[in-house]
């Protein structure tokens, strides 16, 4: 069963902060603003969320502080640091303190978007580490990169797998090609040709024999639809 992911940003440029939400915001995701540390801690600690984009420089104090706070308390979230501080003591800081990456201003929003996915793809893959997933007719251990239907084992390239993980964790939520492209492809090509995606769904298909399962949903991405399990 999927999980909507939750990310929280904690930004009080509003204008960045808008920014931030139009380009991490996409089927399966809820996109919580926040501007201050109380707002955030409040959000945090409530729900706690998928990821945790945070700035240092808010109006009620200091980002490293509920940094700080998220670790003592133990929850397990992924924690992007954003600064416009970029000397060596401000990123080991951060660093010390258990975040997870740290992004200095200006950045480029599709390199932030680059670093939000690797960390959601840690989570994926930490998920379903040691876990067989099987329903209907198919099988697949990503852990031991074993996948088969109807019981006949097939063999699927490594971006294959990654796409089939992505479809497979999130049943029933159309992926858009963009986000698929972003998760796929993070080697830092600058350009990625969007047949590569097209030609990459039609084969996981056609090895899966699954047809019925990988849909297409015109004008917004894919989506492994939801059976009666």
């Amino acid at each position: 069963m999927s999980k909507t992911i939750q990310i929280v940003i904690v930004e009080d440029d509003k204008d960045l902060n808008s920014g931030l939400c139009k380009a991490l915001k996409s089927e399966g995701r809820n996109i919580v603003s926040c501007d201050s540390i109380k707002a955030a801690s409040e959000q945090i600690f409530l729900s706690t969320p998928s990821l945790v984009l945070l700035d240092i420089n808010l109006p009620d104090g200091s980002g490293l502080d509920l940094l700080k706070k998220i670790k003592e308390e133990g929850l397990k979230v992924p924690v992007i640091m954003l600064s416009a501080n970029d000397t060596d003591a401000d990123v080991v800081t951060g660093l010390d303190l258990g975040a997870d990456d740290y992004v200095t201003k200006p950045f480029s929003l599709s390199v932030l978007r680059a670093r939000v996915n690797a960390q959601l793809r840690k989570i994926e893959e930490t998920a379903s580490n040691g876990d067989v997933i099987a329903f209907d007719k198919f099988s697949f251990d990503f852990d031991k990169m074993i996948f088969t239907v109807g019981g006949s084992e097939v063999s699927l390239s490594k971006t294959e797998q990654r796409l089939l993980k992505m479809l497979v964790l999130n049943k029933g939520i159309t992926l858009s090609r963009d986000d698929l492209i972003d998760r796929l492809w993070t080697d830092g090509a600058e350009f990625v040709d969007e047949n590569a995606l097209s030609v990459a769904i039609k084969r996981l298909r056609d090895k899966l024999d699954a047809k019925d399962y990988i849909k297409t949903i015109y004008g917004l991405g894919y989506q492994w639809v939801k059976s009666d399990e």
